[in-house]
């Protein structure tokens, strides 16, 4: 079951900057506001057994009632490069739930980010450390 439409990167807005700009690129991304880091949960593991293929489940606790929903999530791994953006889903109220699932390449160690914009521009948001080994294998 889809649970969400991922759009494609040739899709974002303008090009990405750089991670060690975050802050800029999540505004340029997602809208500007503060973050309030709560209602996003994310079931990753400290470390990834196998960086090409890591499990990224997604759930926003929010309601997705016609007008007040999840409209937008993204996950950010600041040492992505050259772009941190991994995946970004465009949601509708018809899902029922704010949740997806996919699986993403790690370049390397890194602070990954999901940031859930409603259809009102509020921001909620998680950050998460996980480590990779060298080649992909953890170990």
């Amino acid at each position: 079951m889809v649970l969400g439409t991922p759009l494609a990167q040739a899709e974002a807005p303008t090009p990405t900057a750089p991670a060690n700009d975050m802050d800029a690129l999540i505004a340029r991304l997602m809208g500007p506001g503060p973050i309030t880091l709560e209602k996003v949960a994310l079931d990753l593991p400290a470390t990834a057994d196998n960086a090409a293929l890591v499990r990224m489940p997604i759930v926003v606790d929010h309601p997705m009632e016609p007008n007040n929903f999840i409209q937008m999530v993204a996950l950010f791994a600041d040492n992505n490069t050259p772009d941190p953006l991994v995946a970004q889903f465009e949601l509708t109220p018809e899902m029922g739930k704010a949740a997806v699932e996919f699986r993403a390449r790690l370049a390397a160690s890194s602070k990954v980010r999901v940031i859930a914009r409603s259809n009102t521009g509020k921001l909620y948001g998680l950050i998460k450390e996980v480590q990779v080994a060298t080649g992909g294998c953890a170990g």
